[in-house]
Parts: C-alpha cells; structure tokens; sequence
C-alpha cells in the first residue's frame, strides 16, 4: 500500500509502498483511511523543522487530521464495528508510572513529554491506506458528517480552548449575558474557532491580513461574524474601537502580533495562544505595559495545545451545529480534495484554506 513519508537524514518526501498491516489485537481496529487534511504542521515537518520518525525507523510517514472507515475489529472491541466513520486521536501517552495526566488518560496534559503524536512524533501517521489502532484512541464519527468530518481533528483545538474557557469564567462573579470575542487568524484553526463563537452566540471579530474584499473576508462574514482587515485597523486599537473584548483567541504562530493584540484584551479578558511560533530572532516587548494590564485588569493568559477524547467529543457536537447553522460556509473552508499520488505537491501550496488528501472514497468493510 502506499503512504507519504518524511526522511528527515536525507531530507526527503517520497510516496512510498509498504506492507499492509496484517496482525489485529483484541483490543484493535483496522481502519481503512478516507481522507487526511494537510496542515501547518505537515508543512514544517517537510521543510525538517521538527518531526521525529519512530525509534528505529528512518522515516515518519506523516498526516494526524483524519477521517477513517472501520473494516475489521478485535475479538474485545466493542464500541465500533466495521462500516462506522472515525477520527482518530492525535496523542499517545508516555508510559511513566508518576505522569498522573497520562494515567488519567489525559495526555493533553502529559507532565513527562515523552508522549507519541501519529505523524509528528515517533509514531506514523495517517496518509497511507491501512492503519491498525487501539480502540480507545477512536472517536466515532456520525455518517451525516461524512463529507466535513476531516475538521474534526483541527476543530479540536477550539474545543479545547472552550471547554477550559468555561472553567475559567466560573472564576467571574457573574454569567456574562454578551460575550464579544476577537479570532488573530483566518487559516482553518481560526476561522472554526470564530465558528465556534458564533454558534454560542458571541459577538465575533476575525483580525487577519487578508483584504477585506477577498475570500476570507467573504467567508467570515458568511457566517455570521465580523472582518478586519489588518491593514485597515491597528491591532492596539481594536479593542477601542469595537469595545471590551473578552476573549481574543490567537490562530497565527505570529508571536508580535500576538503580544501587541493584548493591548486590546478588556476587563476580565481572557487571552487564548494557540499558534506555535517558528525560531527567529527576539522581539522587543513593552512588558512594564503588559503586566500592568494583566494585574489591573484581571486578565488570563493561556496555551493550549493537542486535545483529549472530551474535546474530540466536542468537537463533533460543534461541527453538527455548525452544519446547522451554517453548513455552507463550512463546506467552503475545504479548499479542494487531491489523491494519494498528487499529496506531494501539497505540502508546498499556501494558497486555499484547507487542502485534503482524498486517501479512499466507498466502502471497505468485510
């Protein structure tokens, strides 16, 4: 079968062919892979950034945003059967006795950082065919999704943010009745996060450098929320402008804007990183000003990153509700679907919004 790999002692990408997998545990399932959407990640795991392939392997086969088919289970799996839609999870557990969030199944969280990720840290990937995996890392996905599920595994990281999010606010006196929230970002993370503060009702702000005319701009408004284009607004001053804003989510990896947008976090405000900035040199930042508004405003900084099956669980339930509300301009964040053999030629593109890897298309059950 084929599968795209990474040789990061050669500094190559290759479609390769290996064997499919033939042994099923008890607590196994084969999956056939649908489709894989290629991300940031993926781009810089090709260009050797970072990625590590499996011990004892010279090679990562790469893809962790997917969709798969079941087409065969182990004698003791009982939660899927072949036939059902699953996405699975990204993170692997590191195997230290004293790493409570890794016991606890909640490797998100893992205190070792000796955790595996499929397709970026010493475990493979899912853009091959055939993939053989632990029943527990499966999240059952509804037929009706069929066509968006890919998201599932970006939509995560909203998820995640929202569900720490609503612990958070629990820290507020009150239950705000009017939540103004502001996305840095309008890539596949960020506009699935302004999606998901549109459909719990916020007043939402997407910030990006974009024209206000284009494609982007057309998209967010499509749903609901609100464009500014970065060349028409200072990023300090939007908070004045558009009045106090509670949540800023951050989807760039653009580690001066991000630190400049504080300045427009409101009272109360909570700041949301997402974005993992690439090395480069140090930026100056006015911290006196910095701290001074986290104190005296009572503002929350945080960094979330992978996800866990609760977020993974709500994130199908946010994308149900967003084919819902606006199913439309969920289809149109999928730029375009390729084969297998052309998944290549994707990891060099920038254009488009989310670019998918059409691995299989019909059923695969026995």
């Amino acid at each position: 079968m084929k599968a795209l790999a990474v040789f990061p002692s050669e500094r190559k990408v290759r479609l390769i062919e290996q064997a499919e997998p033939e042994t099923l545990g008890s607590t196994q399932v084969m999956m056939h892979i649908r489709e894989v959407g290629i991300c940031g990640t993926d781009r810089e795991i090709c260009a050797f950034e970072y990625g590590a392939p499996p011990r004892g392997s010279d090679r990562l086969v790469i893809g962790h945003e997917s969709l798969a088919e079941v087409v065969d289970v182990g004698t003791d799996v009982d939660s899927v059967k072949p036939g059902d839609l699953v996405v699975p999870m990204v993170r692997r557990p590191c195997t230290h006795a004293k790493c409570l969030a890794c016991r606890a199944g909640r490797q998100d969280f893992c205190l070792s950082g000796d955790f595996q990720e499929r397709g970026i840290k010493h475990a493979d990937g899912f853009l091959t065919e055939f993939v053989v995996e632990e029943e527990q890392y499966l999240i059952t996905v509804p037929r009706a999704l069929a066509d968006v599920a890919v998201l599932v595994e970006p939509l995560t990281v909203a998820a995640k943010a929202a569900l720490q999010m609503r612990d958070i606010q629990q820290r507020l006196p009150y239950e705000s009745s009017h939540v103004r929230g502001l996305v840095l970002g309008a890539g596949p993370v960020g506009l699935l996060g302004a999606m998901a503060l549109v459909a719990r009702g916020s007043e939402t702000y997407v910030y990006s450098r974009e024209p206000s005319d284009g494609e982007r701009g057309e998209l967010v408004r499509s749903f609901g929320a609100t464009y500014l284009c970065a060349q028409d607004h200072a990023i300090g001053k939007v908070g004045a402008q558009i009045g106090n804003i509670d949540i800023i989510f951050e989807a760039t990896g653009v580690s001066p804007l991000a630190f400049a947008a504080l300045e427009a976090l409101g009272l109360n405000g909570a700041f949301i990183f997402t974005g993992v900035p690439g090395r480069k040199p140090p930026t100056e930042l006015d911290t006196d000003s910095i701290m001074r508004n986290i104190v005296l405003k009572n503002q929350l900084l945080f960094g979330t990153v992978n996800a866990g099956r609760s977020s993974y669980e709500a994130s199908i339930h946010h994308l149900e509700q967003f084919m819902t509300l606006f199913p439309a301009s969920v289809r149109r964040l999928i730029t375009g679907r390729t084969p297998l053999e052309g998944a290549k030629d994707l990891l060099t593109r920038h254009d488009g919004i989310k670019h998918v890897v059409q691995v299989s298309t019909g059923r695969q059950s026995n």
